[in-house]
């Protein structure tokens, strides 16, 4: 039986259709959520075996989420990454760093052209490649961003258990492959380390999100492609070269990515503000929407004001 979301009345108000389009010969599956006639518009991206589904809570603590306005809020556009959710893999790419960050610009031009770009985790890597590539974006928000290399640093070694659980995944027959891939135990056991929050409900309704979208992936092959590129890159590589202004919004609590190289990560950036949240991990998404949502729209302030 599902458990109920702590955040369901709030986003229950938020009006939300799914809609499709054809990007790099593919269809990709993405979720409208909020009025059409929004003054800002927010493209998503969600993290790694996530679909949209993750970034929900966020959006349910967005400006417009009641309806005050027929241009009150921000329209939030959430696309699955392709292999992920309902989006298939892109036919005939390997799912590395550059098909990703060239079906995000691909997809933002025929969706939602000028819209602010936000990336949560694994997403905030693909986010920052496509802006770092040319993507056109007023600015840019960062949550939980993948700050420092996978395979240095204090998690290192779980890095490497993590490389050789993917790549037996990949290399056992189909059927036990997979499987172990989907296994709920395993899904449970990263569940249970990423959650930091003591409120029991809170953690069920994690866990729950985990057990029903953490292993919606379309295909093994696919799921090792984008495992090995959520490893093999960071963003700090793209930093340097986005000049607009960046928002990231870290945990000070996160095994990921340790508060320290975040702090270091807003440095590189021309333009960056960093907001941390105390109290929680990697979940910021899950745990602490409102507070994100807070930094979200203090950030975004600014593009709401009309030119004089």
């Amino acid at each position: 039986m599902p458990v109920p979301s702590p955040y369901a009345t709030r986003l229950d108000r938020i009006p939300v259709q799914r809609r499709e389009a054809e990007v790099l010969g593919g269809r990709t599956a993405y979720w409208v959520y909020g009025p059409e006639d929004a003054e800002l518009t927010v493209l998503a991206v969600h993290g790694f075996r996530g679909e949209h589904h993750g970034l929900e809570p966020v959006v349910a603590h967005l400006p417009g989420a009641e309806g005050t306005g027929s241009t009150a809020g921000i329209r939030v556009i959430m696309p699955d990454l392709p292999g992920f959710g309902e989006t298939a893999p892109l036919p005939g790419r390997v799912h590395d760093i550059e098909a990703y960050a060239e079906w995000l610009s691909e997809f933002a031009g025929a969706v939602a052209p000028g819209a602010v770009v936000l990336g949560h985790s694994f997403g905030s890597i693909v986010a920052s490649a496509a802006v770092a590539n040319g993507l056109a974006t007023p600015r840019l928000i960062l949550v939980n961003p993948i700050g420092a290399p996978a395979l240095e640093g204090p998690k290192a070694v779980l890095t490497r258990l993590a490389i050789l659980y993917y790549a037996l995944g990949a290399r056992l027959p189909e059927a036990l492959g997979t499987e172990l891939l989907r296994n709920r135990i395993i899904v449970r056991v990263m569940s249970i380390a990423m959650a930091k929050t003591a409120d029991p409900e809170l953690r069920r309704f994690v866990h729950d999100q985990h057990d029903t979208y953490f292993s919606r992936f379309s295909d093994r092959e696919v799921l090792s492609q984008a495992f090995r590129t959520s490893v093999s890159h960071d963003v700090r590589e793209f930093a340097p070269r986005i000049a607009v202004p960046t928002l990231l919004i870290a945990a000070q609590r996160d095994d990921i990515t340790p508060i320290e190289a975040e702090r270091h990560l807003a440095t590189l950036f021309p333009d960056a503000e960093l907001v941390e949240i105390a109290h929680v991990g990697h979940l910021i998404h899950y745990e602490t929407p409102a507070e994100a949502a807070g930094a979200i729209r203090r950030f975004l302030r600014p593009l709401a004001v009309p030119a004089p």
